[in-house]
């Protein structure tokens, strides 16, 4: 076979494994979508508290997401071997550490629930954003558990279950959704506005965790791979939180680059609060299409660096990279084509709508950067080399992406599409740091090999 070949040979299993993958990510995009759509024809108040309250959550449920994430480098790694005593207790210990952390988490923004006049948001949004700020908050213990379960049941190389859970979840949540914020007189539902919306989202989350539980322990195809003997161990645990540690690390800085934005947005007006979150809503389309294809081929990485076969790993992530941006240029030119009908599928506002078109042009050019960032920093997921990314990713974020924001919003008077512009030089710089840690490590590993 030539060489040629051997690098394309990866391309059928990565598609094999991300389609399920990018179809659940799709089903928490059309939620959104749901989310949003309703909430912004309910109110355009309602739709910047919900954009307030998710600048916050989203910065924590991706701190929580990067402690799951732990689950797959390490549960992939002793599958790959047939270590199913080692797979087993990584489950065990990944839903430890998550729901500690969990805990620890819900601590702070309790206090922050009860002082949220902190934030220096507009006074007439935080009657409406309380309600739904405490829903999100009772919801995230729910959050962890499933997604360690997905995690675990994704490094096993099956992706399909999980995606069945979302779709069934968004399903739930869009109905609830409908008579929850809008209500229903025949039925004696009241409208609920924002805080219909965050009721919905609670009970699709319980959803979530109860039925990928009971896929994980009751399923036949994980049987062997949870019911082996194993006892939990400080130093698994301790292992599973300096692997997960660090990615939410990165994560969060990420995330933080567009939720520090949305704070800026917020000190421009209620309508740039609402761009903000219709654009950052279109945007995950993208996102998640390409994280998906980054996560089949995490899964594989791990797979294959538990048997240290590097070589592997080097043509998968390349040809992770080759597939993620076919996508994004064909979902990016989408996008552009169909703007019209999308900003009005979230709002009527025409300030609104104004405001979402000159964020198009920053979205475009950070693509190319953002298709890199994700790709490689799956790769370093799965090779289990996550520590270095943490300053990666504050380098790319604090030090370029959120200063260049303020700097083009306020000083140079850009306004809301200036806060965007910082996205595409902080996220280029962060798929450069990731992808140069990867080629150092090739460099040593395939040394030895």
């Amino acid at each position: 076979m030539s060489n040629h070949m051997r690098k394309t040979s990866y391309i059928m299993p990565i598609l094999r494994l991300s389609i399920p993958l990018i179809i659940g990510q799709m089903g928490i995009i059309v939620q959104q979508f749901a989310d949003t759509a309703m909430v912004g024809h309910y109110g355009t108040d309602s739709l910047s508290a919900a954009g307030f309250v998710s600048t916050i959550f989203n910065i924590v449920t991706f701190f929580l997401l990067g402690i799951a994430y732990s689950t797959t480098p390490v549960a992939g790694a002793c599958f790959g071997r047939g270590d199913m005593e080692g797979t087993s207790r990584t489950l065990r210990e990944s839903l430890t550490v998550g729901l500690i952390t969990t805990v620890a988490v819900m601590l702070p923004l309790t206090w922050l629930y009860m002082h949220l006049e902190v934030m220096r948001q507009p006074a007439h949004l935080l009657p409406l954003a309380r309600p739904y700020f405490l829903t999100l908050l009772l919801s995230l213990p729910f959050v962890t558990v499933f997604n360690t379960l997905k995690q675990f049941a994704d490094a096993l190389g099956h992706t399909r279950q999980s995606m069945w859970v979302m779709l069934a979840s968004n399903v739930i949540n869009i109905l609830l959704n409908v008579l929850l914020i809008f209500g229903l007189r025949p039925l004696h539902i009241p409208a609920l506005g924002l805080f219909g919306a965050g009721l919905a989202t609670l009970v699709s989350r319980i959803f979530m965790a109860i039925a990928m539980a009971a896929i994980v322990w009751g399923g036949k195809r994980f049987h062997k791979a949870v019911s082996s003997p194993s006892r939990i161990s400080w130093s698994g645990l301790r292992h599973m939180w300096a692997i997960g540690l660090p990615i939410s690390l990165q994560l969060c800085l990420e995330t933080a680059s567009f939720n520090v934005c949305g704070i800026f947005m917020g000190w421009i007006g209620a309508s740039a609060i609402a761009a903000h979150q219709v654009m950052s809503t279109i945007a995950m389309l993208c996102f998640m299409v390409v994280y998906g294809i980054g996560a089949a081929g995490a899964i594989l990485v791990s797979q294959h660096s538990g048997q240290g076969k590097w070589h592997e790993v080097e043509r998968i992530a390349y040809t992770t990279y080759g597939i993620g941006m076919v996508c994004i240029i064909t979902i990016t030119t989408a996008i552009i084509v169909n703007v019209g009908p999308l900003t009005g599928f979230f709002t009527t506002s025409h300030e609104v709508q104004a405001v979402v078109v000159t964020l198009l042009v920053p979205f475009i050019f950070y693509q190319a950067g953002d298709c890199l960032q994700i790709t490689f920093a799956n790769v370093l997921r799965g090779m289990a080399r996550v520590r270095s990314m943490m300053v990666h990713a504050f380098v790319a974020y604090i030090v370029v992406s959120i200063p260049l924001s303020y700097l083009f919003a306020f000083p140079l008077h850009a306004g809301a599409k200036g806060i965007w512009w910082g996205f595409p030089f902080g996220l280029t710089t962060a798929g450069l740091l990731f992808y140069w840690e990867f080629r150092k490590a090739m460099a040593k590993y395939t040394s030895r090999s």
